[in-house]
């Protein structure tokens, strides 16, 4: 049962889901500070913002929606 726990085992690029989350809300902060700024951003900027990371990349536009964003979708890939 040990194994499959995300919070204390690697999880990918050697960081633990519970690190991904907390870089994802660092993240997710930033790109807040810059979208309340330039109005929008685009989704490659948050990919570049997250590193490449997938997982951060996800869950730092599931925060920036919980805080009331307009994250897009497949046809609008902003920010705003």
């Amino acid at each position: 049962m040990d194994a499959c726990d995300s919070c204390t085992h690697a999880y990918r690029n050697g960081k633990t889901f519970a690190q991904c989350r907390q870089e994802a809300r660092a993240t997710a902060e930033a790109l807040a500070a810059e979208i309340e700024k330039a109005g929008e951003v685009s989704w490659q900027r948050v990919l570049e913002a997250a590193g490449h990371d997938e997982i951060v990349y996800k869950l730092a536009l599931k925060y920036l929606r919980e805080k009331g964003f307009d994250i897009g979708n497949f046809q609008a890939p902003r920010v705003r």
